[in-house]
């Protein structure tokens, strides 16, 4: 493994949500502190699931890995940073201002941007941190479209404070000026390759590695160089004639031949696919092995015999219904895309106006769906975060910005340039897309897990503003309150039939539970159970389905199916064949 190779101090996996991140990252530093080497394992990703991979708990506070010495662990948590960064700042006048104006502040500190604030400042913390004992920290990182965000936030706030933003008041950017030299540290850091390595992760996947190549061609326009490439899960080939192994094989085969553009210059490692779970530690000191220890038994029981109905039950009682908003959520790689998109081409295939739409900054849905002219009532679009920004820039100046002076107007564009804004901006296309659903079907394809939550505050606040600002006896209906209608919003929880992807899934209902939102269905995608594999490795890992498939079926009023597939569901032709499929009978679409 090339990648482990003369390892500087700081790594960073990254890349499409499901290759694999957490578990190379969590791999890496087991291995690092096998070698005797003091390792922190940092999470970024707002939905972290370390503590799962390690089977222990791990959160918002550096926590000893059990049964790996010199290990240790952290999960950022946004919540618990944003809480911090509210107290450092509100402590020292609580004293001397009125009870009445602690709470305005308090209020002022609540939004999204205090948020990315206290979650970036712990982050830029471990790079610029000069002194400390750690001979390595490993970054596990959110998906990618969120990974670049947070790499890119250095130099934009470094930017922002030198160009004279005021971040002198009580607000989200107090403080930030006296932590200049800790920006500008972290992103001395981020562009050195003797201090910091970018490791690619991908799956044998055109999507997956074109992803790929998106970022590392968008960071090293910041200056960060991506610096190897690691393909995850290949399957090994071992002679068996099953059709599902074989169109695999191929398909893995043709697509890392064509490698090319900025990840043909990049070592490349491949790990072959395991037949276990990565969960624990056993299983994460064999991922990084060229041997799977663990064998396929010959005599193991068959599959169980299926029966729960595809995509096609969901989308007949869709139709059913007319219009609405539909929100496919779940972890990143579990095929949240793939399942929006097949929605959305059923319903118009069956006659619905549909508009299909993104919230996640890396999500490209029209290499998904490609041409559609048999479909004309399907429309695509996405919520593009620097064309939302640069909106909303020209909106504000427009309108607050009409009979200012030359210098109050060069105040306002001054204000506009902070980082803060993108997350206001994002939120107003999203409400844009919830409000057309009024009229016509909205299919939307959100962000990994993390990323959606911090939407969904985003909402939750701005529902608290509108209830206070509004008259007594005024009607009004703001987006949460649209999420949170079953009449009008149905959510469809999509996940992988793997113990991780689940409890993360859980997790997640937990979290909208608390905003008073409620899961319409759950997909189960990707399953191996539903494809009837004969191949025994295939078959090994199908037999792990059964408890996360029953877990889900215990707990869901709808559950759907979708066999992993001979062909990759791209194009409007595949994707509506998926909405054909009626059970899970052993046929593989």
């Amino acid at each position: 493994m090339r990648f482990l190779e003369d390892m500087p101090r700081f790594v960073f996996f990254t890349g499409k949500g499901g290759v694999g991140k957490t578990s190379l990252a969590c791999a890496t530093a087991v291995h690092l502190a096998g070698a005797g080497r003091r390792v922190l394992l940092v999470s970024t990703d707002p939905a972290s699931n370390v503590g799962q991979v390690f089977d222990q708990p791990i959160g918002n506070r550096v926590t000893p890995v059990v049964g790996v010495e010199g290990l240790d662990a952290l999960e950022i948590d946004p919540e618990s940073a944003a809480e911090q960064y509210r107290e450092r700042i509100l402590g020292p006048v609580r004293a001397a201002l009125p009870a009445s104006e602690i709470a305005s502040l308090t209020e002022q500190l609540s939004g999204s941007c205090t948020t990315e604030i206290a979650s970036f400042n712990e982050f830029t913390g471990f790079l610029a941190e000069e002194d400390s004992h750690y001979d390595h920290v490993v970054f596990d990182t959110a998906p990618t479209g969120h990974t670049i965000r947070l790499l890119q936030l250095p130099g934009d706030w470094t930017g922002f404070i030198d160009s004279g933003g005021d971040a002198s008041c009580l607000g989200p950017m107090s403080g930030l000026d006296k932590h200049r030299d800790h920006y500008a540290r972290a992103l001395a850091a981020l562009t050195d390759p003797t201090t910091t390595r970018l490791v690619l992760v991908a799956r044998a996947q055109a999507t997956s590695l074109a992803e790929a190549e998106r970022t590392a061609s968008e960071l090293a326009g910041i200056g960060i160089h991506a610096s190897h490439l690691v393909v995850n899960a290949v399957l090994p080939a071992d002679g068996h004639p099953d059709p599902l192994a074989a169109a695999t094989r191929a398909r893995e085969t043709a697509v890392l031949a064509a490698v090319a553009g900025p990840l043909a210059d990049l070592p490349q490692d491949r790990i072959p696919l395991k037949t276990v779970n990565v969960v624990g530690v056993l299983a994460l000191r064999a991922l990084l092995s060229p041997e799977d220890t663990a064998e396929a038994p010959t005599d193991a029981a068959p599959l169980p015999a299926g029966g729960l109905p595809g995509l096609d039950a969901l989308v007949d009682e869709l139709a059913a219904i007319g219009h609405g908003l539909v929100m496919c959520v779940g972890k990143g790689g579990v095929g949240k895309t793939t399942v929006a998109a097949a929605l959305a081409v059923g319903l118009a295939a069956r006659g619905h106006r549909v508009h299909l739409t993104t919230t996640d900054p890396a999500a490209h849905l029209d290499a998904t769906v490609t041409e559609t002219p048999d479909l004309p009532s399907l429309t695509l679009s996405r919520v593009n975060p620097a064309q939302a920004i640069a909106d909303y820039r020209a909106h504000v100046m427009a309108t607050q910005g009409q009979g200012l002076d030359a210098d109050a107007l060069a105040a306002l564009a001054e204000d506009l340039q902070s980082p803060c804004h993108q997350g206001i901006a994002v939120f107003q296309q999203f409400s844009s897309m919830v409000g057309q659903a009024r009229r016509q079907f909205v299919v939307m394809d959100t962000a990994p897990t993390g990323h959606t939550l911090l939407l969904m505050d985003t909402t939750g606040a701005y529902h608290r503003d509108t209830v206070k600002t509004m008259a007594a006896g005024v009607r009004f209906t703001t987006p949460l309150m649209r999420l949170q209608d079953p009449d009008y919003t149905r959510l469809v929880m999509v996940t992988l039939p793997e113990p991780t992807p689940v409890l993360e899934a859980m997790a997640f209902r937990d979290d909208l539970a608390r905003a008073g939102i409620t899961p319409w269905a759950w997909v189960i995608n990707q399953s191996l159970t539903a494809a009837r594999p004969t191949a025994p490795l295939l078959l090994r890992r199908a037999r792990l389905e059964t408890d996360p498939i029953d877990t889900v079926t215990k707990t869901a009023a709808r559950v759907a199916v979708v066999p992993v597939l001979l062909d990759e569901p791209v194009g409007a032709a595949r994707l509506l064949a998926l909405t054909d499929t009626h059970t899970m009978t052993g046929s593989t679409p």
